[in-house]
């Protein structure tokens, strides 16, 4: 692999039978071109918990991955209510969704703490009413 792959995929809002499609096309991807197993497993970790994430907070949004031979970078951009409390949100079982979601087995408050711990970066970007960009980097 000598130049930059770039993938895109749009994320519906509220459509829990597509939620993960968009990480596991990555996943497969990346073990078509080699990628090694642990990189392969930290993508896929990561990019699904924001891609649901996306689904049940941020009224659906795009994602973007680019390959090179040095990193994966993943940018999660949506067009949600924003992050009040960044640092809240970063707790491990925090959550905001509504008991509907939770009976679906989604909203145990892990999704960022998963997303930190699954990435070697992480930047979170948020405007109240604008919306949330997520830039996660995993190093090859």
């Amino acid at each position: 692999m000598d130049n930059e792959i770039i993938l895109e995929y749009e994320i519906s809002p509220d459509d829990f039978t597509r939620a993960g499609e968009a990480s596991s096309d990555v996943k497969s991807k990346l073990k078509q071109i080699g990628v090694s197993p642990e990189a392969v497993r930290k993508v896929s970790i990561a990019m699904y918990e924001g891609e649901i994430n996306m689904v049940i907070h941020a009224n659906g949004g795009k994602i973007t991955v680019s390959i090179t031979p040095e990193k994966i970078t993943i940018i999660l951009a949506d067009v949600g209510p924003g992050i009040p409390d960044v640092d809240l949100a970063m707790k491990a079982g925090y959550s905001t969704a509504p008991d509907t979601i939770r009976s679906l087995g989604f909203g145990a408050g892990m999704g960022l703490p998963n997303m930190k711990k699954y990435s070697d970066e992480m930047k979170i970007e948020t405007e109240i009413g604008v919306g949330t960009t997520i830039t996660m980097v995993v190093n090859l």
